[in-house]
């Protein structure tokens, strides 16, 4: 901490430096200095007079230049679509634990799929100087104000889905953290055809998102694999999932040759085909991508595709820190694996 570190002194209305409280308690800068670090080889004398007139004039030391003498992170942002949705809770709480640990504060907000709202954040907290971000992309996505940021030295590491376009720049580092959404989707749709079924109905967000898309990818790459004619007839995809699953879930039940098998793309889609299911005795098997709360305590428990999203956390905001810390090299794209988590729902047969 230099001598000219200050932020505002309630007591004063202005502004209180070290340089005020050397003069008040009597010492040099040096001995205030050491004070406010927690050197514990001031005396006791001098610890006290320090601390007494720091209290008096209200004075707090300015983190924002420590860090930057430092050459470290003073704060990063993240934006998720939702800090509410369990999965993104989970990336959250594992950003905050790295920051943390760097002694970096970290703001954070969602956009809700919005991209207009996304971009009014992003500039906010770039407005406010956060050294990076980390970024779960609305689709779609505008590239041009990312750019600008990016080009102007803000690091972005983007979880969860890429952002296409950006990565033509080679001279900025683009880098994202993904799940293998194709891949878990079809270990997920395979462990059905295992126990017998082949008509299997496949419910998730918008299919245009990247990780609905690549899910039905992986989906569609089950039934291929095993011969399975595919049948756009029991593949349904909508924004809102708990409002709009309930037509055709029941017309898709309803059919000649009804799905025996359901699987969902996510979390919100889980729950809403299990709310559809509440009391039918032909409740069909189920395979989920996303693990979610109490999926482990129905009867039977739900069988998940399950992402890891402390990892992705763990794993962007490593690499932004590298980043930041002046790491080079190319972008970096890092797909982390699934888990198939067998709970009995997934293992019932036609």
């Amino acid at each position: 901490m230099g001598a000219g570190d200050s932020i505002d002194a309630d007591s004063r209305g202005g502004r209180a430096t070290m340089r005020d409280v050397a003069a008040r308690a009597g010492v040099g800068l040096s001995t205030v200095s050491r004070v406010v670090n927690g050197d514990v080889n001031v005396s006791a004398a001098r610890t006290l007079a320090v601390e007494q007139a720091i209290a008096e004039l209200g004075f707090r030391r300015n983190d924002s230049a420590r860090h930057l003498r430092m050459g470290a992170a003073s704060s990063i942002g993240l934006l998720l679509e939702s800090v509410s949705d369990p999965f993104f809770s989970l990336i959250n709480q594992a950003v905050e634990e790295v920051a943390l640990v760097r002694d970096s504060l970290l703001l954070s907000a969602s956009s809700h799929q919005d991209a207009e709202r996304a971009k009014k954040m992003v500039l906010a907290f770039c407005a406010r100087r956060v050294d990076g971000l980390i970024i779960t992309p609305s689709e779609p996505q505008e590239i041009d104000y990312l750019r600008a940021e990016l080009r102007a030295g803000v690091r972005m590491v983007f979880i969860d889905r890429p952002v296409p376009g950006l990565d033509d720049d080679d001279s900025v580092a683009t880098d994202t953290v993904l799940t293998d959404n194709a891949g878990g989707a079809r270990t997920g749709v395979e462990h059905l055809i295992a126990h017998g079924h082949r008509r299997i109905a496949c419910f998730t967000d918008r299919a245009d998102l990247f990780t609905s898309h690549h899910r039905i990818l992986g989906y569609r790459l089950a039934l291929e694999a095993a011969g399975i004619p595919f049948d756009p007839a029991l593949v349904f995809s909508a924004d809102d999932v708990a409002e709009n699953f309930a037509g055709p879930l029941a017309a898709m039940l309803a059919m000649a040759q009804p799905p025996t098998a359901i699987f969902t793309g996510n979390n919100r889609s889980t729950v809403a085909v299990l709310r559809q299911l509440v009391g039918r005795p032909d409740r069909p098997a189920i395979v989920g991508f996303d693990d979610f709360e109490l999926a482990d305590a129905m009867t039977p428990g739900v069988t998940v595709v399950a992402q890891d999203p402390l990892a992705m956390g763990r794993t962007a905001a490593e690499l932004l820190f590298r980043r930041l810390g002046g790491e080079a090299g190319p972008t970096q794209t890092i797909t982390l694996g699934t888990t198939l988590i067998r709970r009995g729902s997934g293992e019932q047969r036609p």
